[in-house]
């Protein structure tokens, strides 16, 4: 179950997806989802594994495998948490996943299809993640890996590094209200 003050911000990334370009919904995700997801959650790795001399066909098997286990590990630790699918025009294009905690929206995870990337639609997400968190004196928290492009992003909206959390960089973004 979603709470009032995640329903929020998920309707506010929705206002903000659509001022600019309408056409624009988020939905939660359901199972019959799961090829998107998996396709998605692959094209933010193929670039890795493209040294590995192992055929496509075993790199899609292993991210496959990879995109049912962060799933079932999102579930298991972030109960409540808002999995959405972005869609445009009612196809699925990205999805952003969401947790509410006590003072803090952690971001799990945000991601886009390629041909969607790098045209500003996950900065105008996360600007209106900013404000609600502004209004609801929260934080925002996540963890990146460190070769991610999207760690550019993080630095212009004023995410701060924190310690390194294994494979990841935790960041966080403090709203001028608690800073």
């Amino acid at each position: 179950m979603i709470t009032t003050d995640l329903a929020a911000a998920v309707d506010a990334i929705a206002a903000a997806l659509n001022d600019r370009q309408p056409r624009w919904a988020l939905r939660p995700e359901s199972p019959a989802d799961r090829a998107f997801v998996d396709a998605l959650y692959a094209s933010t790795r193929w670039e890795e594994l493209s040294v590995l001399p192992w055929p496509d066909e075993a790199k899609r098997a292993f991210l496959h495998d990879q995109s049912r286990l962060q799933g079932e590990h999102y579930r298991q630790h972030y109960p409540g948490a808002a999995l959405h699918l972005l869609e445009h025009d009612g196809a699925a294009v990205g999805r952003i996943y969401l947790h509410v905690m006590p003072g803090e929206f952690r971001l799990m995870d945000i991601a886009l299809l390629p041909q969607w990337r790098g045209q500003g639609h996950g900065g105008r997400v996360l600007r209106a993640l900013q404000q609600v968190a502004t209004a609801q004196r929260r934080r925002i928290s996540l963890h990146v890996e460190p070769n991610n492009p999207a760690q550019r992003l993080y630095a212009r909206l004023g995410f701060e590094r924190g310690e390194q959390r294994g494979v990841y960089q935790y960041l966080s973004w403090l709203p001028p209200v608690l800073s």
